[in-house]
C-alpha cells in the first residue's frame, strides 16, 4: 500500500517525520532510482527506498528509551564542533535511534530517545498539548504578578505562548526555584518567558514528559521504558486504542 514517503521512513527508525522532510528536501532520498521529492508516495513492499544510497529496511524491533541528558551536552547524535553528544552515552544501543525534540546545550534532564518515527511525530506535535514540567533556578525573587504573567502568557517574537503552570518550589538571597510546565515546544521557551519577565534562567532541568518522571536516574544514564508506560502513552498520543 501506498505511504507518503516521509511516514514510510518515520516508520522504519529512519528520523522523525520533521526530519524525514528534510532528508527529502536535502535530496538524500530515491524511490526507484529517482530523487525523491515531498509528498511522494511509495510502496514499501515494491519500492526500493534509499537514504544515502542505502537501501530502507525495517529495524528489528521498536525501542524507547527515557535518558537524562547532562548539562554541556548536544542533543544530536553527532557534532560537527566536536562536542559531546547524547550518542556518547547510549552505549549497547545497537539500533538507530534518535532524540524526541531537543534541550539546549546547557540544560539537562529527561529527554526521549526511540527508533519509532510515528511516535516521536505524535509526541512533538502542538495538537497533542503533551505537558513538559522543568524545575528552574532563576535570578531573584518572583513576586505573584510575575508568576501570573507566566500562567496567562507571555508575548514572544514568536507570537503568545499558551498559559504555563507554574509553583513556587523554594526561594534564597538573590534566587528562587519553580516548577513550571509548559505544552509548547518553542526553542529556548523556558528561558525567553522568564527572560520576558527579567528573572533570567540559571539552571533548567526538565524532570517530566506528559505521566513519566525523572526520577533518581543520574545524569548520563538511561532505562528502557515499561510495556505499561509505553501502552499508555501510545493510547494517550491515539496510536493505540485504551482496552
Amino acid at each position: 500500500m501506498e505511504q507518503r514517503l516521509q511516514k514510510i521512513l518515520a516508520q522504519t527508525g529512519i528520523a522523525s517525520r520533521r526530519k524525514a522532510e528534510e532528508l527529502i528536501l536535502e535530496g538524500r532520498v530515491t524511490v526507484n532510482g529517482k530523487v525523491a521529492t515531498l509528498g511522494m508516495k511509495a510502496d514499501p513492499s515494491k519500492d526500493h527506498i534509499k537514504v544515502d544510497g542505502k537501501l530502507l529496511t525495517k529495524p528489528e524491533t521498536k525501542i524507547y528509551l527515557l535518558f537524562n541528558k547532562p548539562r554541556g551536552v548536544v542533543t544530536s547524535l553527532s557534532d560537527p564542533e566536536g562536542r559531546p553528544t547524547i550518542k556518547d552515552f547510549l552505549k549497547g544501543i545497537r539500533l538507530k535511534v534518535f532524540p524526541v525534540g531537543r534541550l539546549d546545550y546547557d540544560s539537562e534532564g529527561m529527554l526521549l530517545v526511540t527508533n519509532d518515527g510515528d511516535f516521536a511525530h505524535a509526541v512533538l506535535h502542538p495538537s497533542r498539548k503533551i505537558p513538559k514540567t522543568y524545575l528552574v533556578k532563576v535570578k531573584g525573587i518572583l513576586e505573584d504578578e510575575e508568576i501570573e504573567k507566566l500562567r496567562t502568557g507571555i508575548k514572544l517574537e514568536d507570537g503568545m505562548t499558551a498559559p504555563a503552570r507554574v509553583k513556587k518550589i523554594r526561594k534564597g538571597e538573590n534566587n528562587s526555584w519553580i516548577e513550571m510546565t509548559i505544552y509548547e515546544g518553542r526553542k529556548r521557551q523556558i528561558r525567553r518567558m522568564l527572560d520576558k519577565v527579567r528573572h533570567p534562567v540559571r539552571k533548567p532541568k526538565r524532570i517530566r514528559i506528559d505521566g513519566l518522571k525523572l526520577g533518581n536516574l543520574e545524569p548520563g544514564s538511561f532505562r528502557y521504558l515499561t510495556p505499561d508506560e509505553i501502552k499508555r502513552l501510545e493510547q494517550e498520543l491515539g496510536l493505540k486504542e485504551a482496552v
